[in-house]
This record gives C-alpha cells, structure tokens and sequence, in this order.
C-alpha cells in the first residue's frame, strides 16, 4: 500500500494519529501538543473511547482511534468463541461509536467497516485481530486519498499571493490543502484564530502549516472580523463535523459568527466535507455541551473567580445562505443542492463562484 500520508506534518501521519500495535492503541495528546509530544496508550478499547470524549484526539483523529480500539477490542475477545467474539466486538463497536454525541453517525460507518471486516475474518478463519487493523489502516489510507482531491479543490479557490483564514483544525484536509498549494507553487499566507479552550487553531492548525513550511499567523478568537478587513483576507475556510442535507454547517463553535464577518466582508466561505444522509435536516442534529468549568480556564491555568459560571457548547451551526460551497472531493457544491453530491458528478458539480 503506497501511503496517502507521505510528506505531510508530523501529526497528520499515521503513527502519530492513532495506532494499534501488540495490544495497545497509542494516541497523539493533541490537548498539550506542540508544547508536548506526548502519547496516551490505551489498553483496553473502553480507555480508547474516554481518549475520544476527553479530547485526547480531534477532529478526523477520533474515527482513526476508533477503528484502532475495534482492533484492540479483538485482540481483548481473541481466545472467545466465534459468536462469543462477534457480541463483544458489536458492544465494543458501540461504546467507540458512542464517546461523542454529535459525530455519532459517520463513527457508526467507522467501526461497522472494522466490523465487517471481523466477520470475513472469521468466515475464512482468518486472524480477526490482524483483519480489523488492516482494514483500520486501509480506510485512514483512502480517507486521505479522499481529501487529497478535497484539497485540490479547496485549494484552486485560493489567488496566487493569496490570505486564508481557517477556523479550529481541519486535520487532513489541512495536509491535503497544503500540499496541493506547494504542488501549484501558490504562495499562501494564513491566519487561524486560536480556538479556545482547547487552542486547536493555534496548537494543531498553526503547528501543521508552519511545520509544511507556509507562512501563519495567529490570532485570539475576538479577533477574525477586524483581521479579515485590516489584512485583506481572500478567503474563509473551515472543515465540518457535520454538513447536514439541507445545507448547515455544525462545526467547531466560533464559525458561525466567522462566516457571519466573512459575509460582512464580502469573502467566501468553503467548508469541507461530506453531506451526512444521516441527517437530512439540521434538527437531527445534537449540539454537544462540554464542561463549562472548561471555559474559565486557560492551559489548565484558572482566569475567573470562583462562583463565576461558565458555559461551552462544542460547536455551532452555520445556515446555508452564509455558505458559497461544500468542497467535497467530487468538486464544489452549492448548500441548497447537496444531493446532487450522490448523483452523477458531470451533471452535478458547480461554478466554484457561487454565491448564494
């Protein structure tokens, strides 16, 4: 297998995602990293969900990690019999598919191809340990494959000398974007506001650019209105934890309001993604509410007084009309036509100039 991961920033490659190995899955802390390059080995696959709901991994890095706990959870049932395994493997499957409320949907997908994978595996009396970490690596593999033409895409509706502004951590795509801008010889800057509290913007999407060797600049998350005017900002991109079928986009909290100045500005907004038709409409969708102790502080360091209340939802929802494109790795659609993305891609790709 030639690997998608070739060439692309320490944290984006494999091994330093998530990885599973003699009955251990390892995970990049990305809640201290770059201060930190430091790991959380899990040996049990319910250790490997908490990383995921603890925020160890984010963005793209929980369904990596999930699919490497289902790997550890075969090697936890290995001396089970057949039908004894395949219950385990199910729970195992649920209870990593579970850690996150809001990104439920596309874990299912993640953990039921290394399920699927498990049941071949026993057909053909195959080592299902060794099957679920294949099919783990594989899938990672073509994601990144994926969204390499997402990047591409993404990508050509930057100018030449351009400025990018981005919102939290894209993960691949982030990469995929890069590359594809130093295959084009485009010279890029970029401005990612911090994303508090967990700093992603400043620790993960900064560390990632500058680490591919771009120019960045960071900014604190009050700042992208006046920043976007003062710095002649070209364009705003964000990826997606979901883009819902009629069109919004549910993505780290702060895009919304980042979209809402990009409009303001006249600059175009292109998430990245891939339409869910788990949820048709926004309604379906639950907006995550994390510890709001999380927003009084800073670094792990407190900023508010104690009896000071705090309050944190994970993300927020963008509506269609603030959107000029989904950049999908079938090319560029408009948010009131996402089901287009399932239908022939000649007849359905778009004017990347839309603006709705």
């Amino acid at each position: 297998m030639i690997r998608a991961d070739k060439d692309l920033a320490f944290m984006l490659r494999y091994e330093n995602i998530a990885w599973y190995e003699n009955g251990e899955v390892r995970i990049l802390d990305r809640r201290v990293y770059p201060m930190e390059t430091k790991f959380v080995t899990c040996k049990r696959h319910e250790e490997v969900a908490q990383a995921i709901a603890d925020m160890v991994t984010q963005s793209g890095g929980p369904y990596t990690a999930a699919a490497m706990g289902m790997a550890l959870a075969a090697y936890e049932c290995k001396d089970m019999k057949e039908a004894d395994m395949l219950s385990y493997l199910e729970k195992a499957a649920y209870t990593l598919s579970h850690a996150r409320p809001t990104t439920v949907s596309n874990m299912i997908k993640s953990v039921n191809s290394c399920l699927d994978a498990a049941k071949i595996a026993m057909a053909e009396s195959k080592n299902v340990e060794n099957a679920i970490f294949e099919k783990a690596l594989s899938d990672v593999n073509r994601k990144y494959e994926r969204y390499e033409k997402t990047g591409e895409f993404l990508a050509s509706q930057f100018p030449q000398n351009g400025t990018v502004m981005t919102q939290c951590f894209g993960e691949t795509i982030i990469g995929m974007m890069l590359r594809a801008c130093r295959k084009h010889n485009k010279n890029i800057k970029f401005i990612c506001p911090e994303t508090r509290p967990y700093f992603q913007g400043a620790r993960l999407t900064a560390s990632c650019i500058c680490d591919m060797g771009f120019d960045v600049t960071v900014i604190t998350d009050n700042m992208p209105a006046y920043t976007m005017g003062q710095k002649k900002v070209d364009v705003f991109t964000s990826a997606a934890d979901v883009i819902t079928m009629d069109g919004y986009v549910v993505n780290k909290v702060g895009t919304f309001q980042i979209a809402l100045a990009a409009n303001y500005w006249g600059i175009p907004y292109f998430v990245t993604g891939t339409p869910d038709l788990a949820h048709k409409t926004i309604d379906t969708v639950k907006i995550e509410e994390r510890d709001p102790a999380l927003v009084m502080d800073a670094l792990g360091k407190k900023t508010t007084m104690d009896g000071v209340k705090g309050f944190y939802p994970a993300f927020d929802i963008t509506p269609p009309k603030l959107c000029n494109g989904v950049v999908t790795d079938k090319g560029i659609f408009t948010p009131y036509a996402l089901y287009d993305y399932y239908k022939d891609v000649a007849e359905s790709k778009i004017d990347a100039t839309f603006c709705p």
